[in-house]
C-alpha cells in the first residue's frame, strides 16, 4: 500500500489518511477548486480547510464534482480563532456547512487558543465552551472527531479538566527544526494525534545543505524527505502547493528513513523559517 492510502487510527477508531492536503493561503476560487481537485486526482483522501481560509467553498465544491464517494474523503475545518463562546461555535459550524455543502464533518478543530491578533491572550473559559459545543455536535453526529490546533499542554490540561472527550487531534507547526517536543510528548501520552502543518517550513527547509545532502542519498526530494519525517515521527503531515508537479511529487513517500537519519535531523533546533 502507498503512503498516501495509508491511515491513523484516531482514539475513537476513525480512521485517518496519514498525509492530508493544507489549503493554508490558497485563495478562494480557481486556484483552490484547481489546486483540491488536482490534490485528489493524485491520491490525497484528506483535505484540510478551515473558515479563516476564505476558502471553505471551493474546497467544498471540489470534492463534490471529484466524484469520489463523500465517505471516502476525509475534511477538517476550523473554528475561527478568535470565536470562544458555547451560541457563536455552533452557529460558525452551520456557517461551515453551509460553505462546504456537506452535511458532516470528519474532523472540526480550535483554530487557536488565542485570536491571532491577541496571541497569548487567556482565553481558558471561550476555550472550554467553544469545546463544550463541539462535543455537542459530536454526540449528535455533525462531527466524526474533534480536537484543536495550536494547543500547548497547558491549553490541552485546560479542555481535559473541564471537558468530557480527550481531544483527538492537535495540529500543530510540525517540521525539521521546530518538532514541538514536548507537545508532542504530552500528546502522545494521552492518545492524541499530532497533524504537522507547514513541514516544508514555508518552504524554508527546502534550501538547508544537510537535507538537501540527505535526500540525495535516498534518492528522494527535500520535500519528499521533509513530509517523510513527519510521518517517521508519528504525526500526519499537512504538505500544501498549488503546483500539479508540487503536488504530485509530495505523494512520493515511499521509502523508510534509518533511524540514524531521523536522529540527525531532531537534532536541529534552529527554525528554519529563519535561515533565510
Amino acid at each position: 500500500m502507498k503512503t498516501i492510502q495509508e491511515v491513523y487510527v484516531l482514539k475513537n477508531g476513525v480512521k485517518m489518511p496519514k498525509v492530508g492536503f493544507g489549503t493554508w493561503q490558497i485563495p478562494e476560487g480557481d486556484v483552490c477548486y484547481n489546486s483540491v481537485s488536482q490534490a485528489l486526482k493524485h491520491g490525497y483522501r484528506h483535505i484540510d480547510t478551515a473558515a479563516a481560509y476564505r476558502n471553505e467553498k471551493s474546497v467544498g465544491k471540489a470534492i463534490k464534482d471529484s466524484g469520489i464517494p463523500r465517505d471516502q474523503v476525509f475534511v477538517t475545518s476550523k473554528l475561527q480563532s478568535h470565536i470562544k463562546t458555547y451560541q457563536e461555535t455552533l452557529d460558525a459550524f452551520e456557517q461551515t456547512m453551509k460553505e462546504l455543502d456537506m452535511d458532516y464533518l470528519d474532523l472540526y478543530l480550535i483554530h487557536a487558543p488565542w485570536p491571532w491578533n491577541e496571541i497569548g491572550k487567556d482565553c481558558s473559559e471561550g476555550n472550554v465552551q467553544a469545546y463544550k459545543a463541539m462535543e455537542k455536535l459530536y454526540r449528535d453526529g455533525r462531527i466524526r472527531a474533534i480536537g484543536v490546533s495550536n494547543f500547548s499542554p497547558s491549553d490541552l490540561d485546560n479542555i481535559l479538566k473541564h471537558c468530557e472527550i480527550i481531544p483527538h487531534v492537535n495540529q500543530i507547526a510540525f517540521f525539521i527544526g521546530n518538532n514541538q517536543e514536548e507537545t508532542k510528548t504530552y500528546c502522545d501520552a494521552k492518545g492524541i494525534l499530532v497533524e504537522a502543518y507547514s513541514p516544508l517550513a514555508i518552504g524554508y527547509a527546502l534550501s538547508n545543505d544537510k537535507i538537501i545532502d540527505m535526500a540525495k542519498s535516498y534518492q528522494v526530494t527535500p520535500a519528499q524527505l521533509c513530509i517523510r519525517y513527519c510521518i517517521e515521527k508519528g504525526t500526519a503531515p499537512l504538505p500544501k502547493s498549488t503546483h500539479e508537479s508540487r503536488i504530485i511529487e509530495n505523494t512520493g513517500l515511499d521509502f523508510k528513513m534509518k533511524e540514524e537519519d531521523v536522529l540527525s535531523l531532531d537534532a536541529i533546533k534552529d527554525d528554519p523559517r529563519r535561515w533565510n
